[in-house]
Formats: structure tokens, sequence, C-alpha cells
């Protein structure tokens, strides 16, 4: 039998291997932890270790079994699988971290903490019921635990259960008021009102000492919103302006990394697509820039009784990642369109097939709304010759100002800077460009404008082209239940709205910079 988890960060060989990656230096943290495992076999903190050094070097493929062979063991100690689970969704290992979490069993033993962490790994599935669940359970057992609070408001929001969520995150800023996230959520849940809103609240907030860059970023945003609502338009710009300067100061990004990757994705030489396989499933990869309407859309096809809507996955890029055993930060770097070439892609495409099935139903179709998938076409469409790709397109200046006053986790650094944002959109616009005219009819267009005009008329276009059958329960946008862990969480959930006037509009006097960037070639 194993020592217990916590007598192994005494042992010189783990205090040798942090400090050599302390230093990033991996080898020799691998080896140190390896070392470590050859006397400790069956101790799933030390495997946790070596999956993380193994990500750290790139090393995909020993990194993901690592993980899955620390969750083979079915850890029980708390910090442990934390770690553990963290790393499962990570690989997209769904069928283990079901697993794990029934060997730690009946839910109303897990700790609290515990019980908050797995929830919010199934939450970044799109696994919200899952997640709910857990979180009811966290709540029974303390009530007021402001953490539980904030996440299962977090959760309801995303199920569309608005006043639920209001109640409990009142609750949490009640008891914790010094927790950024509550009223970042408050200005979210309701439109803001000169007789009920956040304004003040949130203000005194930011005069916390010792905040942040993430958590001023959060506030900031909050009052945004909370402002914009109000009809305040210098002091929403102020406060968005506060957001990106925030946010952008904790982020490490250069445009010239991204133009140099949408360079060698169109030089990449065409090879010969994957064999399609008898009975498979269709897939329909929603693409576009974030905030173009990609939401909109998933959310009218999921309303088909064919379509099953499954949110914004990584699970493509995992496949890639495997293919090319490589680690990568977001959905690609130049590492995996270097490698590529080598890959399988029969393999991919068999993989990413298998690997959706937990997700699914009867449905043989489902969608995956992953926008900045857009930079993996050249790989889905050779991986996947059944695939459908829909391609969201909407005005560049309201697609990029949805983008700078939205604060979003850790995808996205290039929508903080209007330089920068601008940059992005012309490679975004090239790479488009370049797909459509290497893969002739296999990406359809869906104009945003026109969608939110005459869904009807567009619905039935997108049906065609995937090769459904048009279905009216495809408009009924009020009916939808599923989870949507979006920035269009709120907004899909009301019917579709065509504005007469943009929303940036108001703030054109401040958004010359994006204006002007975006007019050049």
């Amino acid at each position: 039998m194993s020592a217990r988890a916590g007598d192994v960060q005494g042992d010189p060989l783990w205090q040798q291997a942090e400090w050599h990656a302390s230093r990033k230096e991996w080898p020799q943290a691998i080896a140190s932890f390896q070392a470590l495992h050859a006397r400790r076999p069956n101790d799933a903190r030390v495997l946790v270790q070596l999956s993380y050094v193994h990500s750290l070097a790139g090393d995909y493929r020993a990194a993901r079994d690592f993980a899955l062979r620390a969750a083979a063991l079915a850890p029980r100690e708390p910090a442990v699988v934390a770690e553990l689970v963290a790393r499962l969704r990570t690989f997209n290992a769904a069928p283990a971290l079901h697993a794990l979490l029934k060997a730690q069993g009946p839910v109303d033993r897990i700790p609290i903490p515990l019980l908050l962490a797995i929830a919010a790994q199934y939450s970044y599935l799109n696994e919200q019921e899952r997640a709910l669940a857990l979180l009811d359970e966290a709540r029974r057992g303390d009530p007021d635990f402001p953490p539980t609070l904030l996440a299962r408001a977090q959760v309801l929001m995303y199920l569309g259960r608005f006043d639920e969520a209001q109640v409990d995150a009142r609750a949490a800023v009640k008891r914790a008021p010094e927790i950024a996230q509550g009223w970042w959520l408050l200005s979210r849940l309701q439109k803001q009102t000169p007789q009920a809103n956040v304004v003040t609240e949130i203000r005194t907030q930011m005069q916390r000492p010792g905040r942040r860059p993430l958590e001023i970023a959060q506030l900031a945003e909050g009052l945004h919103k909370a402002l914009d609502d109000l009809g305040d338009t210098e002091g929403a710009w102020s406060a968005l302006d506060l957001m990106c300067r925030a946010k952008r100061s904790t982020l490490d990004y250069r445009a010239e990394d991204t133009r140099a990757l949408v360079d060698a994705l169109i030089a990449m030489p065409a090879g010969p697509v994957a064999p399609a396989i008898d009975g498979a499933r269709t897939p329909i990869f929603i693409v576009g820039m974030h905030r173009s309407g990609t939401t909109l859309l998933e959310q009218l096809l999921d309303g088909h009784p064919d379509v099953r809507g499954v949110g914004e996955l990584y699970d493509f890029t995992g496949q890639m990642r495997w293919a090319t055993n490589h680690h990568c930060r977001g959905v690609i770097d130049a590492t995996i369109v270097e490698r590529a070439p080598g890959a399988d892609f029969a393999a991919i495409g068999a993989g990413y097939l298998r690997d959706m099935e937990w997700r699914l139903g009867k449905e043989r179709w489902f969608t995956d709304k992953l926008p900045s998938n857009f930079l993996n076409l050249g790989f889905i469409l050779r991986a996947l010759p059944n695939a459908k790709v829909l391609h969201m397109v909407r005005d560049p200046m309201e697609t990029c100002f949805s983008n700078l006053r939205e604060l979003f986790s850790d995808a996205n650094p290039y929508s903080y800077d209007q330089h920068e944002l601008a940059a992005f959109y012309h490679e975004y616009k090239r790479l488009m460009a370049h797909w459509h005219a290497a893969w002739p009819g296999r990406i359809h267009d869906v104009d945003y404008a026109t969608l939110t005009r005459d869904p009807e008329t567009v619905m039935r276009g997108v049906a065609n082209f995937c090769e459904l059958g048009f279905d009216p329960a495809m408009l009924a946008m009020q009916e939808r239940k599923r989870g949507v862990a979006t920035a269009s969480a709120v907004q899909v959930r009301d019917k579709v709205i065509a504005r007469d006037v943009p929303k940036w509009v108001p703030y054109q006097a401040h958004l010359q910079t994006l204006i002007e960037g975006l007019r050049e070639t």
C-alpha cells in the first residue's frame, strides 16, 4: 500500500523535481518524478505530476497516459482528486472523469471544495446538469457558502434559469461582497435600471485595496454592462477601457505570431482526404470570429429533432494534439501545423467521432460550435469528409466591438487592444478566403444580419446544406433547455432580434483606432 499522499511532498526526489520544474528544466523534472514513481508506483499524486510536466514539456500522449493511469488508481484524497479531474478534462477524458467521481462514493460524503472542483470541470465540458447536481449537494451541505452559491449561479445562468441564479448571486454578495464574480454575475443576469442596479456596489468594490488585475477586469466589465444599460455611454466606455487594460496586462500575445500561423496554414500542402466512415454521424462545425452569432446558429439548429447541440468543444484539437504528440495552448499552434503533414487523418476523424459518442443520443447530426476552429478547417475537412462547415459572417465593426467588450477566460488574447483586434480580424478574413478557395463547396457562409431579419429563409438554406429537412421547431428559441456556456448565455434564450442601431455606434468617438484598422487592407 502506498504512503499517504501528503508524505510524498517531503521526499527529496519530489522537492528536486519541483525545483527543476520551477526552472522549466522539464527533462530533469520528469526524471526525478519517474524515479519517485518507481519507488511509489501506486501513488496517484506522482502520476498527476508526471502528467503536468509532460504537458509542459509538450508531450501530449505521455501527459494523457499518466493522467489516465492516475485515474485508474481511483484515488480518494481530495487534493489529488481535484488536480486529477482538471487533468482529465484537459484531455476530454470524460469516461475516466465519470468513473473517478463514482469512485468517491456517495456524493453526500464528498467534501464541498471537491464537489466544487468536479462541478467546474463538468461545466467546462458543457455538462451543466451534471455540474448542477454536484452544486446542489454542496449547497445542501452548507447553504451559505459563497463559492458554492456563485458557482451554482453561473451554471443556472448557463441553463437559462436566471431568477434562481440571481437569488444565489445576491446571497453570495451579501455574505462575501469582496468576491468580484458575484457583482459580475448580477450585472449580466438582468437589465440594469435607475431603480435597481449594481453601479454603486461595483465602484465601491473596485476601490478595495490589493485588487488583482483579473478582479479589476471582472468588476470593470460588470460596471461597463451596468452603465451601458443605463445609457451612460462615457461612464461605460471608461469602465470598458479599464477592463481591457487590466486584462491585457496579464497576457502574452504578439500579433506577428498570429500572422505567421496563418501564413503557415495557407502554405500547408494539400493532402489526401480520409475515407468516409459508413454509418457515421454527421458533425456540423460552426466557425467564425467569436461573438459573430455562432451560439445563435447552434441554438436554432438544436431545435431540429435530428440535431444535438453540444456547445464549444476542444475535442478536435485534442485529436490533433494526439496525432502530432504536442500539447499546444489554445486551439492550434505553429508546432501542430509543422507536424500535421505526418498525421494520420483517418485516425484523427475516427477518434474524434468515437470520443464524441458519450455526449450524443439518437440524433444523426451534432454541432461542434468552437468559433476558433476556423483555424483547424484544413485539418477538419481532411479528417471528416462528411463534416458540414457553417461559417458565421457578421459586420466587422459589430463583431469586433462585441469582442472588445467581452471578458473572455483564456481565449482571444487579441481582443483587448483595438490595433491587435483589427489585425486579428484581417488574418481571420485572409484565412477564410483561403479555405473557401481550397475547399470549394465545403463551407457555407451564414450572414448574421440576414439570419436575424429572416431566420426561416436562412435556416432553410442551412438545413439544405447540412442535408437536413427543414423543421419549424428550429425557430422556437424560447423552448430550448440545453446549457449554453458562452458569452451569449443570456441573449440566446429570447427570440431572434434584429438591431436597428448597432451596439458600437454610441461609442464611435472612442473606436476610431478600430474603425481605421478595419479599413486597412
